[in-house]
């Protein structure tokens, strides 16, 4: 076989194993919260600032301050002295909620109008009309934010502190059946 040959060769079954790869592949969203809880239990912190890094970035994964959320979780988690490695976790896998993202906003756009109108009403349905992008860099677009925030936090904080609980006793139960030999003696 020619030098030649042996590289196309090559090459091709590199594309066969490329294309069996791509073949393979599928988003479960199972798997990924195994490999996410066993990284969170591969951290060497204590279980209360890695349920705390946790909960901030639940927190702050459901406010609509899409580009922001990752830089507030690091800095929140560093406040108040939390594990800043789960809060960026947490951010993250609010991208899974991506498809049904669009209704969450509503319902925090709809809850912070409630709390903030007097006296409290729903706002009126959305109107489909065309929108432009032009439309959205609008002083009118502000507006919307301070309710989707103040709904966000109505929504954010129970989920977060359910979150902390939850995490915090799962890693003291892992913790303390899996480092038995690591407590002194009586």
């Amino acid at each position: 076989m020619s030098p030649t040959s042996r590289r196309i060769a090559n090459r091709d079954v590199r594309a066969r194993r490329l294309a069996a790869a791509a073949v393979k592949f599928r988003f479960d969203i199972r798997q990924l919260a195994k490999d996410t809880w066993r990284q969170l239990h591969q951290l060497r912190d204590a279980p209360h600032a890695i349920a705390g890094g946790v909960a901030i970035g639940i927190f702050w994964g459901f406010t609509p301050l899409t580009g922001l959320k990752t830089l507030f979780s690091i800095f929140t988690a560093w406040l108040f002295r939390c594990s800043k490695f789960p809060a960026v976790i947490a951010v993250a896998f609010h991208d899974v909620l991506l498809p049904i993202w669009p209704v969450i906003l509503r319902w925090e756009y709809q809850i912070g109008f409630w709390l903030l109108s007097k006296p409290h009403h729903f706002p009126p349905k959305l109107a489909t009309k065309k929108l432009h992008v032009a439309e959205l860099f609008q002083w009118k677009t502000l507006e919307a934010l301070w309710p989707t925030l103040l709904g966000s936090c109505v929504i954010g904080i129970p989920i977060a502190l359910a979150c902390y609980w939850i995490v915090e006793r799962s890693l003291e139960r892992y913790e303390h059946s899996h480092h038995r030999h690591l407590t002194p003696p009586p």
